[in-house]
């Protein structure tokens, strides 16, 4: 199906205009040009001769530049034109006097004198702004200005750039906002039959205009509601082909064949839940009963586990692992890292005690073991690991990338776990679930990244969604500050007295600086030192202060704590140097731990109390938020400072003070949405292209999303293959082939 839509630019605007589309923006095709949709319209006046303007009107004028002067406001001194350049930073004011060939008019700019090059006398050009009287002169008030080509003065073009509402396009100096327009009226004056992609159906049903109504009234509007219906459909038109593809990608899983895995009445499950040594949580409970309710159906689980960092969700994942082993299957917790998978490890075989100890001294009489695989093990651990795997002894195992290898297999496999989901991709699941014969493993995703609602049905929308809000008893509060290091330096001298006192009484601090250092001999002598104020030696060089090292506040600490016990750890460190090192800090063997944000995920030592994040405006703040979950794990308070160079009211401070103001991850999640362009969010502006989505707001578009995904569900409940939608089909399908979806590929 090849419709106007699909055609190339060149046989509408030339081959000229249409190389210029393609070379700065990207776009060859009809539809992708009509897709540039503008970023915003100017709201002018209607169109006024001058003799007709009256005082308090809003209005626009078609004229010629008969004089102009800039002066300045501070020396009164009337300024050249060739000097105007030299004031661009002064206060001063360009009067325009302007003509229709009878009348005059005065318009007046203030700081604005480079206009005096622009507007020179001859210049034709729009005006348009509140009309007022000053000293019997009648001026505009506030002006706005459009300078036009000799060949813009025909009356048509001079009526079409003074409607009241122009739009402006994303553009550039080599494609201005006005061959865009161009363009755009051309392509729409010639434009023959267009396939629309809504169902008239769900058009109606949705009271959404169509595509040509649509396309005319988002690029040509006449009125403010024009471009507002027009915008309207064009959202849901974007929200429905992602919601489409999504409900696709969850009737293929909901077709795939699972093994059941019903819980026992008696078990693993029941012996580890009477030995727990706290109580669940209504969410933790709650969330249990929903996966149960997944792994007992005949087709595979696909759900996410998201929760604020400390909710529990290793727990729930554990008992879901849980009543997969009882059900005669084997699980796999597939984490990013080894130090997270080792920690994980750790975590399990501690919470199940004697229940992982199969075939063991001591061991339970019902029990299994966990097995952990990482690619630093040494050949014979590795073996061991795999046989348990192979064999069924193992019913859980743990492991990284190393467990996505062709000859690591199992017995079973039941149900894969994946942690920190947004680290691995679709094929790596793949490669997990291919392990399990002809049966699709359930697959459980946990995030400790909290997610909106609706960026969770964009992103995860493949995924049934479970949400832990609760922190379990026995979790300290975590009081977070900015110390602002350049503004008040006897702050950050403050921050490390409070380390010192907090390990005075008996506790631990992290560290967390954004980069290793090791790629200079010496990083205190190569950068100086972070509290000296080496930005300025930097910028005197025309660059940024680099970012503070752990090696660089390694050799700083060394003299200011160096009577403590201080190490450091990043992920340059041979696997088995970091495993001691975190081993003996988990073990209180260790006063201070310089690291990167290796300890983000995972990392969970009880006592704990403080951490000190260095450059924190280096950092994102959901990833601000994680790494402060590390701190505050046990019965002691939580304390977590976020240093900076950064000036109070700057917005990287500003985003600073909004994670030391909450401890909520989702209101956190949601200022970052709206800080961040939503495109990289979703993570389809990674390939350096445009984002796929142009109009719809994740955040604000709430409803609309919500619509969709209904409407979506319904279409391919009753036509997967949508043979009955082509058009939409055809969408969907360009949406998939596109760079712009490769988000959808990354989850």
């Amino acid at each position: 199906m090849k419709t106007d839509i699909d055609r190339k630019l060149r046989d509408f605007v030339g081959a000229k205009t249409a190389k210029t589309f393609s070379d700065v923006l990207g776009i060859e095709t009809v539809g992708e040009l009509l897709r540039h949709y503008p970023r915003r319209y100017l709201k002018k006046g209607e169109l006024t001769p001058f003799d007709e303007l009256e005082v308090g009107d809003q209005a626009t004028v078609s004229g010629r530049v008969k004089k102009v002067t800039v002066r300045s406001l501070d020396s009164k001194q009337e300024i050249r034109p060739d000097e105007v350049n030299k004031y661009r930073r002064h206060k001063t004011i360009t009067k325009v006097v302007v003509t229709d060939g009878r009348n005059d008019l005065e318009l007046a700019f203030f700081n604005q004198p480079w206009l005096a090059n622009k507007l020179t006398a001859g210049t034709a050009a729009l005006f348009w702004g509140e009309v007022t009287m000053f000293r019997d002169i009648m001026q505009l008030k506030g002006p706005g200005t459009e300078i036009l080509d000799e060949e813009d003065l025909s009356e048509e073009e001079i009526e079409r750039r003074a409607k009241p509402f122009r739009p402006l396009y994303p553009a550039s100096a080599k494609l201005p906002t006005a061959t865009i327009e161009r363009s755009i009226k051309i392509v729409l004056d010639n434009l023959g039959e267009l396939d629309d992609p809504i169902p008239e159906l769900i058009l109606r049903k949705e009271r959404l205009i169509g595509l040509r109504e649509a396309l005319q009234k988002v690029h040509l509007p006449e009125t403010e509601k024009d471009w507002e219906v027009a915008q309207k459909r064009f959202r849901f038109e974007e929200a429905l082909v992602m919601q489409t593809i999504l409900a696709q990608r969850r009737a293929v899983t909901d077709a795939l064949k699972a093994v059941p895995r019903v819980r026992s009445e008696g078990g693993l499950l029941v012996d580890f839940d009477a030995r727990l040594p706290f109580k669940l949580t209504e969410g933790q409970a709650e969330v249990g009963e929903e996966i149960f309710a997944d792994l007992a159906r005949p087709h595979p689980m696909h759900r996410l586990l998201q929760g604020e960092v400390g909710s529990g969700k290793t727990v729930v994942a554990l008992r879901a692992m849980l009543s997969v082993v009882d059900a005669g299957g084997q699980a796999v917790l597939l984490a990013p890292t080894e130090v997270l998978a080792t920690q994980h490890h750790k975590t399990l075989t501690t919470m199940l005690g004697e229940l992982a100890e199969q075939g063991m001294l001591g061991g339970a009489e019902r029990a299994t073991r966990v097995a952990l695989l990482t690619g630093s093990l040494n050949a014979a651990s590795r073996r061991t690991a795999m046989l348990d795997a192979a064999s069924g002894s193992a019913g859980i195992v743990v492991g990284t990338h190393a467990l996505l290898e062709d000859k690591v297999q199992f017995a079973d496999l039941g149900l894969v776990v994946v942690d920190e989901q947004h680290r691995f991709g679709v094929e790596q699941r793949a490669a997990l679930s291919q392990k399990s014969g002809d049966a699709t493993p359930h697959v459980l995703v946990m995030t400790a990244t909290p997610i909106p609602r609706t960026v969770a049905m964009t992103v995860f929308g493949d995924l049934a969604v479970s949400t832990l809000t609760e922190l379990p008893a026995g979790r300290s509060p975590i009081k977070s500050s900015v110390v602002p290091a350049k503004e008040k330096p006897a702050w950050l001298a403050r921050a490390w007295e409070r380390v010192r006192e907090e390990v005075e009484k008996g506790h631990q601090a992290y560290v967390v600086c954004p980069r290793i250092g090791d790629d200079v001999k010496n990083a205190a002598d190569e950068e100086g030192e972070f509290a000296a104020g080496s930005e300025e030696e930097a910028e005197s060089k025309g660059k940024p202060r680099p970012a503070i090292s752990v090696l660089q506040v390694a050799e700083i600490l060394d003299g200011i704590l160096g009577d403590l016990r201080v190490e450091i750890l990043h992920g340059r460190l041979p696997a088995d140097e970091k495993d001691s090192v975190m081993t003996r800090f988990a073990a209180g063997e260790i006063d201070v731990l310089i690291a990167t944000t290796v300890i983000e995920v995972g990392v969970d030592v009880p006592n704990a109390s403080t951490m000190v994040v260095m450059d924190a405006d280096r950092f994102g703040i959901s990833q601000l938020h994680q790494l402060r979950g590390r701190v505050g794990r046990g019965k002691v308070p939580g304390l977590c400072l976020l240093v900076t160079h950064g000036w109070a009211g700057s917005k990287s401070y500003a985003r600073l003070e909004a994670v030391a103001a909450t401890t909520d991850g989702f209101e956190l999640s949601r200022i970052d949405l709206e800080t961040r362009r939503e495109g990289d969010v979703l993570g389809v502006a990674q390939s350096g292209r445009r984002t796929s989505l142009k109009l719809l707001s994740v955040l604000r578009d709430e409803e609309i999303i919500l619509t969709a995904r209904h409407v979506a569900n319904s279409l391919i409940s009753v036509d997967a293959e949508l043979a009955e939608y082509p058009v939409l089909r055809s969408f969907v399908r360009s949406a998939l082939e596109s760079e712009a979806t490769d988000y959808l590929e990354k989850t």
